[in-house]
């Protein structure tokens, strides 16, 4: 159903994806099967302590690697009446949730990059902010009631920015005029 100027839709989603950072995925699934190899089948002669801090050292660096990544593969973001929902990954950790009576405004970042934020994730700098970035390109920035700032890569943000404006306006009118 179209949304009328005065009426925004009731939930906006979207999302972004990133797919180069299965690459890293694969690395880490790469070490993890390392580390498991070197526990079945090693000839190692130097001992039993080394061949252990080997496996556990491949194995452990596999898993944050891979499940880090894939925490970060994509984001769904979803705006209501009330908030706005970052979740991440296959599984939505981690999650953020914002209020919209804590936003003061919202913007449409044209081009937002991991090089700006210190890399890909979950980032925050102080004199930034707090963002998920999960690839290159546009993205969302709330401006918080805090005085700090979120910013959510995510495709279509101009729509999105567009719906929390819309129910910041609807938040902000009177009562009587709703």
């Amino acid at each position: 159903m179209p949304h009328s100027p005065e009426r925004p839709p009731e939930v906006w989603t979207g999302r972004a994806t990133n797919r180069g950072q299965w690459l890293l995925a694969l690395l880490g699934a790469g070490c993890m099967a390392l580390g498991v190899e070197l526990a079945v089948d090693s000839a190692w002669t130097s001992g039993l302590a080394p061949l252990l801090m080997s496996v556990i050292g491949c194995v452990a660096a596999g898993l944050l690697v891979l499940f880090g990544t894939l925490a970060f593969v994509q984001v769904a973001v979803r705006v209501d009446k009330d908030c706005l929902e970052v979740r991440c990954g296959h599984i939505g950790v981690p999650r953020r949730r914002i209020l919209l009576q804590d936003v003061v405004g919202a913007e449409f970042v044209p081009w937002v990059t991991p090089r700006q934020w210190g890399g890909w994730g979950y980032r925050w700098r102080p004199e930034r902010g707090t963002a998920v970035i999960v690839r290159r390109g546009e993205g969302i920035a709330l401006h918080l009631s805090d005085g700090r700032v979120f910013t959510v890569t995510v495709d279509d943000a101009e729509a999105a920015v567009r719906v929390v404006r819309d129910h910041l306006r609807l938040r902000a009118r009177p009562a009587s005029q709703a």
